[in-house]
């Protein structure tokens, strides 16, 4: 029937060619649809377990074997960094097939399980079906060598103690507490429960626990090996061991130890100066006596540091003339003595002096130089500041001899020309070279291409704090510090985005201080505001901060 009203169809139109035309290339083109071939619904299932042996959630395992079988081929991937282990093994266990597409998966276990105690194998996003890719989100085959499954949770969350962003991969720890438990247990066994954040959460989960009390603690395991090793690894802690079962949940915030001072063997950088590298804290206090190993000769020597690394450089006389130098370097009760080899390298350049701020200088700046070698003395009678009208503006400055910086601070006007004149002999350097002339013009805006912003603080535990505007990365762009006063203002700032964030200043030496687990001392607290604050040009913003968590 369908046949004869085509041929119908088409008779009617023998006498009109287009409408022909037009009618066989819509047949033709439905015909072609028709018959096209898809892909058919894209798979987005996880795959399922179909039996395993010994079932899930088994009692009085004795053997080393697990057997699970799914329905459809598998891969695992990745099971090095995504399968956790709780209690961890001593010998990781063997996995097969690893990389290859298989419906099944055989665990061999190479150590001696804990008698009545319940083993977690969590495998996270490891399983994932061989087509698509589709994970089994977070399977957990479980099974104890006693007569019953533990079941007892504990959860909470992980932070930086000092970052707004958060590490991937932290393993969250329990050591049971008893009287085999020491301060250096971290650092020579591993824990009895672990779990891990994984790639993605900031929150932990250890479940499968028996009732007991607990030492609990995160580490960024960088060697992932669940032993703390204080070099590489951040560490979180509490200060008192928990009792489980209980409701509360913990907050592990992590932070870098800097540890004891340790100084490094010096190297010779050029023939006037030596690197040294050091471990620990602050460099600061850094003492450095350098003499001839074999005449005993003291050189006079100044001590400075390297920006952004572990290192100081110690500035020797030029001209030495010695075989070996005798380096003895102390910082407080620390003292550790080296022989170097010395030969004739090149030596530094003269003085020269470079200048932070280049033509541009905003108002809550200082006038920055940086010297090329350590100054000695700043005469100010030859450093002269006028503005545009040559008037002479009235200045202050501080020299930091440690980090070489040499700061001006003055009154600022706004769309003011200044213009610094160092003249020859203002500076002078470790080696008794004077500046020649120096000139540095730098210029203000107007203050409409500023805003102005004033933070409320509220519920302060305790002063001094330390209120910092930094951009996402956490440069700080200016501070504030404040021993009582709870409104603080930031007048003319950058037009830009800003993270506030408070420092509790607990020892009061005006900046961050990290922790110390050897004496449980935890890392100064540090608050964020919840969002990014907008400051315009001629805004006048007001932010109430209330420092309710830390």
């Amino acid at each position: 029937m369908l046949f004869c009203a085509v041929k119908e169809i088409f008779n009617m139109l023998k006498g009109k060619p287009f409408l022909y035309i037009l009618f066989v290339t819509i047949a033709l083109l439905s015909c072609a649809k028709r018959g096209s071939i898809t892909g058919g619904l894209k798979d987005t299932l996880a795959p399922v377990i179909t039996g395993s042996s010994p079932k899930n959630m088994s009692t009085n395992f004795s053997g080393n074997k697990i057997h699970i079988d799914f329905n459809e081929y598998i891969k695992v991937k990745d099971a090095n960094k995504q399968l956790i282990i709780s209690p961890p093994m001593q010998y990781a266990p063997t996995i097969v097939p690893s990389g290859s597409a298989s419906r099944y998966i055989d665990i061999t276990i190479k150590d001696t399980l804990k008698p009545n105690t319940t083993y977690s194998f969590n495998f996270g996003q490891s399983i994932i079906d061989n087509n698509e890719g589709n994970p089994y989100s977070q399977f957990k085959f479980i099974f104890s060598t006693g007569a019953y499954i533990d079941s007892l949770a504990l959860s909470g969350s992980i932070k930086d103690a000092y970052d707004r962003k958060v590490d991937n991969f932290v393993t969250v720890m329990l050591y049971e507490a008893n009287e085999t438990f020491t301060d250096s247990t971290i650092y020579k066994q591993k824990p009895r429960y672990v779990t891990n954040t994984l790639d993605s959460m900031v929150n932990f989960s250890l479940q499968n626990l028996k009732e007991g009390k607990y030492h609990l603690f995160a580490l960024k395991d960088v060697s992932n090996n669940y032993i703390y090793n204080p070099k590489v690894d951040k560490i979180a802690f509490l200060n008192k061991p928990i009792t489980i079962p209980n409701d509360s949940t913990y907050e592990l915030k992590l932070f870098k130890e800097k540890g004891a001072f340790k100084a490094i063997k010096p190297v010779l950088e050029k023939a006037n100066r030596l690197y040294a590298g050091y471990e620990g804290k602050d460099p600061r206090g850094i003492t450095a006596t350098v003499k001839n190993a074999g005449t005993d000769e003291i050189y006079k020597t100044l001590v400075t540091n390297v920006a952004d690394k572990d290192s100081v450089q110690i500035w020797l006389p030029r001209d030495l003339k010695a075989d070996s130098l005798q380096v003895t370097m102390a910082k407080a009760d620390s003292i550790k003595k080296f022989v170097i080899k010395y030969k004739q390298l090149k030596e530094s350049d003269s003085l020269t002096v470079d200048a932070v701020q280049k033509g541009g200088l905003h108002f809550r700046e200082t006038f920055t130089l940086k010297p090329s070698t350590p100054l000695t003395a700043i005469e100010k009678s030859r450093i002269f500041l006028v503005d545009k009208d040559s008037v002479a503006v009235p200045f202050t400055h501080k020299y930091d001899d440690f980090n070489q910086k040499l700061e001006f601070d003055f009154v600022k006007d706004e769309n003011q020309k200044y213009t610094f004149t160092l003249m020859p002999g203002a500076l002078t350097d470790f080696y008794g070279k004077a500046n020649d002339t120096l000139t540095y013009k730098l210029s203000t805006r107007s203050y409409d291409k500023y805003g102005n912003m004033t933070v409320n603080i509220k519920n302060v535990k305790r002063f001094p704090v330390i209120v910092e505007l930094t951009d996402d990365k956490g440069k700080v762009y200016t501070s504030a510090y404040s021993e009582g006063e709870t409104e603080v203002h930031f007048d003319y700032v950058e037009a830009r985005d800003y993270i506030l964030r408070i420092i509790y200043d607990d020892n009061k030496n005006r900046e961050w201080d990290t922790g110390d687990y050897r004496i449980l001392l935890q890392p100064e607290e540090v608050i964020y505001f919840p969002k990014p604050i907008p400051v315009g040009e001629q805004w006048d913003v007001e932010e109430t901060f209330p420092l309710t968590k830390g």
